[in-house]
């Protein structure tokens, strides 16, 4: 069965060396831990071919919807974080080009000039052919639902293309009070994959719903990964919560939520959180991801073996939500 990934990612290191290492420093990366005799991901995310494909082969996945993964052009503002997202673009172009049925891309956006980011966007749709946009968290301490970003959240509309929501480490001010004080690599995972990333993530979304950004764009589209990012177990509290406070919203949060948000299986391949997921958003809103390379394509191949689903599921949850979402040939 045709098997479409869509939230796998690339580097590019002749890029990334515009960007000054103390920016990086500042914004959170640290060096990542290898086991002994395991490969860096990073290594593997800067590498767009061969290699690449011959993972893809070995655990049958047709497709890699590509997206930049950190450092990127949102710590560079001005005309700098503009030329480093429009060149990272245009690379991604040129490797898709290469492989055009086998990948497939998301831009990165200059989110330090919010002003630029629906023009890359419409480049990045219409010159480059791209499927929408990821975006990684917060830039200076601002979500989506700041109002710099309501151009970009409507020419997305306009172009009818998603936006995934993607993970960021966190604000400096906020790793020092939530992630400091631990042992650094423990402070550094918890931080991001460990549960930092996720919390965050069911935040930016829970912001778009509370401040009535959603409900000023009813057709924007958005995706997260991870399983949905902690949201689905929490709708139903939610609506109970908020019920007093939100007579500013058009819609309930979980019926916002359900009605514009699509969750991927990212990096989460246990039955558990996909039975949650299937019984919240169900399965026309999930889609298969691995998050390559930071899980390996073998373990979302095994989930995908593994779980119970009906033929029509099972073909909607591979490639067939991602294909009508993102207009995959």
């Amino acid at each position: 069965m045709r098997t479409v990934a869509i939230e796998e990612h690339f580097t590019a290191p002749h890029l990334v060396a515009r960007i000054d290492g103390e920016l990086t420093r500042r914004r959170g990366y640290q060096p990542r831990r290898v086991a002994a005799g395991a490969t860096n991901p990073m290594e593997l995310a800067a590498e767009i071919g061969k290699r690449r494909l011959g993972l893809m082969d070995e655990a049958g996945i047709t497709m890699q919807v590509l997206s930049n993964t950190g450092p990127g052009p949102d710590l560079l503002p001005g005309p700098e974080g503009v030329a480093l997202a429009a060149a990272m673009n245009d690379y991604l172009a040129e490797c898709v080009a290469r492989a055009p049925d086998r990948f497939a891309g998301f831009a990165v956006l200059p989110m330090a000039s919010p002003e630029s980011c629906a023009a890359e966007l419409t480049r990045a749709v219409r010159t480059l052919g791209f499927k929408g946009a990821l975006i990684n968290g917060t830039t200076d301490g601002r979500f989506l639902d700041h109002p710099a970003y309501d151009g970009l959240l409507a020419q997305a509309v306009a172009l009818d293309v998603p936006i995934y929501i993607h993970p960021h480490l966190a604000p400096e001010a906020v790793r020092d009070a939530y992630y400091g004080g631990l042992e650094l690599g423990a402070g550094r995972v918890l931080e991001a994959a460990g549960w930092g990333w996720h919390s965050e993530t069911a935040l930016h979304v829970l912001r778009l719903v509370l401040a009535g950004t959603l409900d000023k764009h009813p057709k924007l589209k958005l995706i997260i990964g991870h399983m949905g990012e902690m949201l689905p177990m929490m709708l139903a509290r939610a609506d109970e919560v908020f019920a007093s406070d939100i007579g500013h919203l058009q819609r309930p949060i979980g019926q916002t939520i359900l009605d514009q948000v699509w969750i991927t299986t990212s990096g989460i391949f246990s039955e558990p959180p996909f039975l949650t997921a299937l019984l919240t958003f169900g399965i026309d809103r999930i889609i298969f991801s691995v998050d390559f390379p930071y899980a390996a394509n073998g373990k979302g191949r095994a989930f995908l073996d593994r779980i119970a689903l009906s033929p029509t599921d099972m073909a909607k949850l591979s490639w067939q939500n991602a294909a009508g979402l993102l207009r995959l040939g």
